[in-house]
């Protein structure tokens, strides 16, 4: 996890008295925490921060934006597979579209050398 996030994680949960359970939780208007936030919530959250962006985006979208640029920057598909909650492998390599590389497979990358002839 990046030390920024850390940071902000450690503030908020400092600043909420969080010490256990859900990290993101509702706020009531007098200010008290509740035990998490609805599907419902992080939809209207998501949607109302992509409206101040002018760009139409869902919950789900980030989700799969997460996994393609961890998928992107080298992170092992079993960490992407356990981020997503997928139970098989096979679930998040459909997740991502990935297929065989034919022009950097594998293979590639044995570092097995053929013996002069």
């Amino acid at each position: 996890m990046p030390k920024w996030a850390k940071g902000s994680l450690d503030r908020w949960t400092q600043a909420a008295d969080i010490r256990s359970g859900k990290l993101f939780r509702a706020i009531a208007q007098n200010g008290k925490l509740g035990k998490g936030l609805s599907p419902q919530a992080v939809y209207l959250i998501v949607r109302g921060y992509a409206e101040q962006l002018g760009i139409t985006i869902a919950p789900h979208d980030l989700r799969r934006t997460f996994a393609k640029l961890a998928h992107r920057g080298h992170s092992p598909l079993e960490q992407i597979q356990m981020s997503l909650g997928h139970e098989s492998i096979l679930t998040t390599e459909r997740y991502l579209n990935v297929r065989q590389n034919l022009a950097d497979a594998p293979c590639d990358h044995l570092g097995i050398e053929r013996e002069s002839l």
